[in-house]
């Protein structure tokens, strides 16, 4: 149900987007309410809190969000507080943010690597995950994993390159365990 929610909201988020032509502006706004929902515990508490009341949950959001974010972000978040699926947000705000990647063919990737890369090789894989995909521009997350010992593990949603030298062994581990000695 939860993943119907945020598919329904974020989708017509994303027609507004469209019909409005601020596909890049209603991005950066989702982005930044995104985090500050994520930073603020307090204000997710109070909008998905059942003790309080609809009309006091939408005086907070446009106290909190007039002015800061465009009237059509203002509305469509007070839209969804008045449907009562505030607790929704976070997951509405994150399908709307990978359409707009979709639409944008901007690739999220995860590249983790057995120790820190530089500069020179970030750029490296960058240039070869645009050559051998079909996104015109990257959001690369980097991360380094000492257990991978050598190498690197590149995941693009569920596509995984793991040229890792722990797969590796892994592998030649299991090759060595078929071979039956006599």
């Amino acid at each position: 149900m939860a993943k119907l929610v945020s598919k329904v909201y974020g989708e017509a988020l994303f027609d507004l987007a469209l019909e409005r032509q601020s596909v890049d502006a209603l991005y950066e706004e989702a982005a930044a309410v995104r985090e500050v929902l994520v930073q603020s515990r307090e204000l997710t508490l109070l909008l998905t809190h059942p003790k309080i009341s609809r009309e006091e949950k939408l005086n907070a959001v446009e106290n909190i969000f007039r002015g800061r974010v465009s009237d059509d972000m203002t509305g469509f978040l007070s839209l969804v507080v008045e449907k009562g699926r505030a607790d929704e947000l976070d997951a509405i705000l994150g399908y709307f943010l990978s359409l707009v990647k979709d639409y944008k063919k901007i690739g999220v990737v995860e590249v983790t690597s057995a120790a820190e890369l530089t500069a020179a090789q970030k750029a490296k894989v960058e240039k070869k995950v645009l050559a051998t995909t079909d996104f015109a521009a990257l959001e690369i997350h980097y991360r380094v994993d000492a257990a991978l010992i050598g190498g690197m593990v590149i995941r693009i949603g569920d596509r995984v390159v793991d040229s890792s030298i722990r797969t590796k062994l892994s592998h030649i581990e299991k090759q060595l365990q078929k071979i039956q000695l006599s």
